[in-house]
């Protein structure tokens, strides 16, 4: 690449980034367009997508999902963790909105069912397509660290969640953000920290933390 194209390729990444990570969902903010939320979503990871699987490097996307990383050793990190933070997430909810507490759980059960069975798909692999895999591999030139990249993940991903009109989810977001891009920072496997996501957004939704995920946004009702 010549000297005369490389900065025009450098400000068309860092364009790109701003109008992924911080115009899109300031747009989806600012016009209420949450209840549209999965179309947005899965166009970003479309987006996303094609710049990993069709037009990056083969050898990045011929093993993006490293399910080898889904090991033993990986649950032994991510489950312990994982009880921690549920913990935490009953004992918030507990002092801060006990009336939700478990409301899900008890008052519609097959709808947990159904969360759990599209979640992980919907939800959960689409966004870590977007906030671990493309942000990680596809801005490395400019945050060039692993705690850079963790931190500016976390950040972009909670940001996403304003949506929802309130600070508990994008507070949480924030910190599940940091979880998730370490995990992945660890590992590189898009499969590993799909899991761990799903696990979290799950135990959420049962614990009554996914009211403000959804109905605690009045756009989305």
């Amino acid at each position: 690449m010549s000297k005369d194209t490389k900065p025009t390729y450098n400000f068309l990444l860092v364009f790109e980034f701003l109008i992924l990570c911080v115009a899109l969902p300031t747009f989806i903010v600012v016009n209420h367009l949450g209840k549209y939320m999965f179309f947005f979503l899965w166009s970003a990871a479309a987006y996303c997508a094609y710049h990993l699987f069709i037009k990056g490097d083969e050898r990045f996307a011929s093993d993006i999902w490293k399910w080898r990383s889904v090991n033993k050793t990986s649950m032994k990190m991510i489950i312990p963790r994982w009880i921690i933070a549920c913990i935490a997430m009953v004992a918030f909810l507990y002092f801060y909105d006990p009336s939700r507490l478990f409301t899900m759980a008890y008052e519609k059960p097959f709808a947990v069912l159904v969360i759990f069975t599209a979640y992980p798909l919907l939800s959960a692999l689409p966004q870590e397509l977007i906030f671990c895999s493309f942000v990680f591999h596809r801005y490395r030139r400019y945050f060039r660290t692993p705690s850079a990249r963790i931190i500016v993940s976390a950040l972009v991903f909670a940001y996403a969640h304003m949506l929802y009109f309130n600070w508990v989810a994008p507070t949480l977001s924030f910190i599940a953000g940091l979880i998730f891009a370490h995990t992945y920072s660890k590992t590189r496997s898009l499969a590993l920290v799909t899991v761990e996501h799903a696990l979290y957004g799950n135990a959420l939704f049962v614990i009554g933390l996914g009211w403000y995920f959804w109905s605690g946004n009045p756009n989305l009702n």
